[in-house]
């Protein structure tokens, strides 16, 4: 065997005696085969080497059973070739340093199936495992897309660095309790993939993914910030919900998907229900498509109030749509749609023009001088191209210091546009500014200091049953101080009960208030016959009300 006996004859012993044989004309060969890069060494039948290169000779006592051998930190590939040379058989082993192609093969791999940031397995890795693991003879596994909630405000918030080392934080809280034969992988930004195998019982698997989602759940400290953070989990189970990684992971994505239209922060298994689900989904896209091109979408408005003296101080458009059968639809039936299908530039349009064109109305309804809000989306405060010609429309109606431009929280405390380029402008038109639904975002009261808004709308979750909820209380307490010391008004929304009006006469200083209790949203035609023949809804007796007999039932814009 080759390398099974040691030879007693060195290559330059070996190349000296060719040359006394064959004379000169072998010297520019044995020369050119000394400075090869790689170990040659022929073997005799008899097992003696016959000739052997500088690197062959050092190689000499490598194993021959073996075709990979690793030493002193190098890794060298041995090859051998039999030549025929009459009627014996000459054994030519080769062997090559591969110690850089292996470390370059290992760096493509790592590249090609893991991720650079947390060290997870990527996609391409987890369709491989997925195909290994369906080849498997009655194999049963469950592929979960974990997709977290609000990590862009997150990243555009405390930064590029902070949400990265978030991401870490959260790979380590997952992987300590990952099952030996579970995979977690990074398939995306902010989403995750978990391969559980085998399946396991129904009522096990509901219960170990709400302890991943109450993991998520807990505050993560970076760089001496408390980050909070929540997860929505989608599972698909092969084989009742596919038999390739395209038709799970596609599956648990719908399972997302109809998280993110319900409850974000929850688990969901895909059903095959949800196919009626999308296509009814698709028709109501179609339809909404056509509702904007026909201009059917609409405006109710809502006043707001100053309790105190009974005066309606303003006016809040906010956007129906009126349906092919008459129907109107609150936003909440179809607002994320329009965003998710880019209409929502041209529905703010709209809004702005049919205020501008029913301004007569209102103003008979409400008063001349009453405050006029419209709704803007964050992503489209952070778009100075739309932004712009909007703020333009809204200076050409000649009373733009009646206009409030309502934005959510994080529009203030992303790290965007809005405060450097959108805000000036905003600023230049006269207009004012008011944060809605304040309280729901990621802020914390500290960041107030950095708002330069006029008013600040308290959302109706501190102000529904405040009378009975200390902690509500206390916030709305510290909301109310923080933002007269800053100099901003403040609204609360949603009151809908005598008691929670009450409340805020008598334990607060606050003045401003907008819900069902005064006045539920109304279209163009109801207050034109119902408001305007009401008398002078502005001084109504006390308790204040637009409308004289209050409308019941839970509060929806």
């Amino acid at each position: 065997m080759l390398g099974a006996r040691s030879s007693s004859v060195s290559g330059n012993q070996m190349t000296d005696q060719k040359r006394e044989n064959k004379g000169s004309a072998w010297d520019p060969l044995v020369r050119v085969i000394d400075e090869l890069p790689v170990g040659i060494a022929a073997v005799s039948k008899s097992g003696l080497v016959d000739y052997a290169n500088p690197i062959g000779a050092a190689h000499a006592g490598f194993p021959a059973d073996q075709d990979i051998i690793e030493t002193d930190g190098r890794v060298f590939q041995v090859a051998q070739i039999n030549v025929p040379m009459g009627p014996e058989v000459c054994h030519v082993r080769l062997s090559t340093d591969i110690t850089e192609q292996r470390q370059l093969e290992d760096e493509l791999f790592q590249r090609a199936f893991y991720d650079d940031l947390t060290g997870l397995p990527n996609r391409n890795m987890v369709e491989r495992t997925v195909m290994s693991l369906a080849e498997m003879d009655d194999a049963a596994f469950e592929l979960a897309i974990i997709d977290l909630d609000g990590f862009k405000q997150v990243n555009d918030h405390y930064g590029l660095s902070a949400a990265n080392a978030l991401l870490v934080k959260i790979v380590d809280r997952l992987s300590a309790e990952l099952g030996t034969s579970d995979m977690l992988a990074r398939v995306a930004r902010d989403e995750f993939v978990l391969l559980r195998s085998p399946a396991t019982e129904a009522g096990a698997v509901a219960s170990d993914y709400q302890k991943y989602m109450s993991l998520l759940k807990k505050p993560f400290f970076i760089d001496g910030l408390e980050v909070l953070t929540s997860a929505s989990i989608g599972v698909s189970v092969y084989p009742d919900h596919g038999e390739t990684f395209e038709q799970l992971y596609s599956n648990a994505d719908r399972a997302i998907y109809r998280i993110k239209d319900e409850t974000k922060g929850s688990v969901r298994f895909f059903d095959p229900a949800f196919d009626d689900a999308s296509n009814e989904r698709m028709k109501l896209e179609q339809r909404l498509r056509l509702a904007v091109h026909d201009q059917r979408l609409c405006c109710a408005y809502q006043p707001k109030v100053d309790f105190g003296s009974g005066e309606v101080v303003g006016v809040e458009a906010l956007l129906r749509w009126r349906d092919e059968n008459g129907d109107i639809r609150p936003p909440g039936n179809f607002i994320n749609m329009a965003i998710e299908l880019g209409l929502m530039d041209e529905i703010t349009h709209l809004v702005l023009a049919e205020i501008v064109a029913s301004r007569g109305t209102i103003e008979a309804a409400f008063g001349a001088n009453t405050s006029i809000s419209i709704n803007v989306a964050a992503s489209q405060v952070e778009d100075p191209r739309f932004m712009a010609p909007f703020l333009e429309n809204i200076s050409e109606t000649g009373i733009a210091d009646r206009f409030m431009v309502e934005v959510t929280e994080e529009a203030f405390l992303l790290k965007s546009r809005f405060q450097t380029e959108v805000l000036p402008m905003i600023r230049e038109t006269g207009a004012r500014v008011s944060i809605d639904d304040f309280g729901t975002g990621y802020s914390s009261l500290s960041a107030l200091s950095e708002i330069t808004a006029d008013e600040i709308k308290v959302d109706r979750s501190f102000i529904t049953d405040i009378h009975k909820k200390p902690r509500s209380q206390s916030v709305l307490k510290a909301i109310e101080s923080m933002a007269h010391a800053l100099d901003m008004s403040i609204i609360v929304e949603g009151v809908e009960t005598l008691d929670e009006l009450n409340y805020l006469k008598g334990a607060t200083g606050i003045q401003l208030a907008q819900g069902y209790y005064f006045a539920k949203p109304m279209l163009l035609d109801q207050f034109s016959k119902q408001t305007l023949l009401s008398g002078d809804l502005r001084a109504p007796p006390t308790p204040a009300r637009v409308i004289p007999t209050r409308v019941s039932g839970t509060r929806s814009q």
